[in-house]
């Protein structure tokens, strides 16, 4: 079975949008966060038009592959106007996770209303294998409290926002981390830990 993880490029002071997201601002005045995506000169090979620099393209191609669904929330998904009526990610399937009926769902997503456990469940069976991304600071935080989560990957870009939607919302309890992995890159640093259990 695979593994739950969490991957997000997520500023110095922890915000993963910057001021005013929504409907097609999805990261607001944040954009620079994914500037990283195309500063290189490795083209990626999951995502067409993405160039990374080596030492990223390595780390993101090796994380994005081993991807078969991903867990949105609904905030994620209406300000990424809908994913185009597909998914984030370009080989795996999307579960939206919402507590309200979301009449725009394609038959490309499937929709859970019945909480974190059994959208990250229905993802799981999705993904026939590989691991289930989680996408949002909202779907992390109850998928940490959950006890569900067995990786959170920072793609830590060197700015700070000051304002914006925060990656870490408020937990109930400490999660303690095991740090795997630190790769310093051109405009970002890659930052992997196991969530300890």
């Amino acid at each position: 079975m695979g593994k739950v993880i969490s991957a997000h490029s997520v500023s110095a002071d922890g915000y993963i949008t910057g001021r005013e997201p929504g409907p097609g601002r999805g990261l607001g005045d944040g954009g620079m966060l994914f500037d990283w995506y195309f500063d290189g000169d490795t083209p990626s090979q999951v995502f067409d038009g993405f160039k990374l620099s080596e030492p990223s393209a390595k780390i993101f191609d090796f994380l994005a592959a081993r991807v078969g669904a991903v867990v949105a929330g609904r905030n994620t998904y209406e300000d990424s106007e809908h994913f185009g009526g597909g998914s984030p990610h370009p080989g795996a399937k999307v579960v939206v996770l919402s507590h309200r009926p979301a009449p725009e769902i394609t038959e490309r997503q499937t929709l859970v209303t019945t909480g974190i456990e059994d959208a990250v469940a229905k993802a799981l069976e999705l993904a026939e294998g590989k691991d289930v991304g989680l996408m949002g600071g909202g779907v992390l935080a109850s998928a940490l409290e959950a006890g569900l989560v067995d990786e959170v990957i920072l793609h830590q870009v060197p700015i700070l926002l000051g304002e914006g939607r925060p990656f870490f919302r408020n937990l109930p309890k400490h999660v303690r981390l095991n740090l795997v992995e630190v790769v310093p890159a051109p405009g970002v640093t890659h930052v992997r830990y196991e969530v300890q259990r």
